[in-house]
């Protein structure tokens, strides 16, 4: 599990993280941090996009310069509600990227997830998914949005969370060991209601108002 897990401890990704999870964090202050470190993530889990050499001519000289080879096209799929925010970030960097969202709800008796939206690019069996989600806590959610992905053949998938559970990271590697995660913190453990201790509560609530 290990090797599949990057987590990233950027030291403004920390910084900022810190302050989102304080009770006192405004909703707007909220959101607005979610969107920087999701510029952040963006960088490290892009280090690896192929580039390729173009011939362009500078005010002073031509020359070889590189580019992002075109064929490695990206799609940025959002679980709702609350990988908007996410995506938000991620999408100022990487503004040609096509999108993708998942509805899923969680029971809250059984915390199994519940689909009731999926859309996608129709050529995404050409492209490589990024799935977001601000929140791994049981990993059912990642999970059944991950295979439902799966069922279309995409070049690759790779996915990004602001905090993770150990449960929900072993659980989601289990299932899916061959999906990288990259994350800003793994916490302590689940509470009793399927919540990130100490987190930093239900991120949908607080990016949107809703508590």
């Amino acid at each position: 599990m290990e090797q599949q897990v990057t987590l990233i401890k950027h030291p403004l990704i920390q910084h900022k993280l810190t302050i989102m999870r304080k009770i006192e964090t405004s909703t707007a202050k909220f959101r607005s941090l979610l969107k920087e470190i999701s510029l952040l993530l963006a960088y490290e889990v892009t280090r690896d996009l192929p580039l390729k050499s173009e011939s362009i001519k500078t005010p002073m000289a031509s020359m070889h310069a590189p580019i992002l080879a075109p064929e490695k096209k990206l799609v940025i799929v959002s679980i709702q509600r609350a990988g908007q925010g996410i995506l938000d970030g991620m999408l100022e960097l990487i503004p040609s990227a096509r999108v993708g969202h998942i509805g899923l709800y969680r029971d809250p008796n059984t915390f199994i997830p519940i689909e009731y939206y999926f859309k996608v690019p129709q050529d995404i069996d050409k492209r490589n998914v990024v799935v977001v989600d601000p929140m791994l806590a049981t990993g059912n959610s990642a999970v059944a949005a991950v295979e439902r992905l799966k069922s279309t053949n995409p070049l690759s998938i790779k996915f990004i969370c602001l905090l993770a559970a150990p449960e929900g990271l072993k659980h989601f590697c289990d299932i899916h060991p061959d999906v990288p995660i990259f994350t800003a913190a793994v916490d302590e453990k689940l509470d009793e209601n399927g919540y990130i201790i100490p987190g930093l509560g239900d991120a949908g609530d607080r990016m949107f108002g809703t508590l």
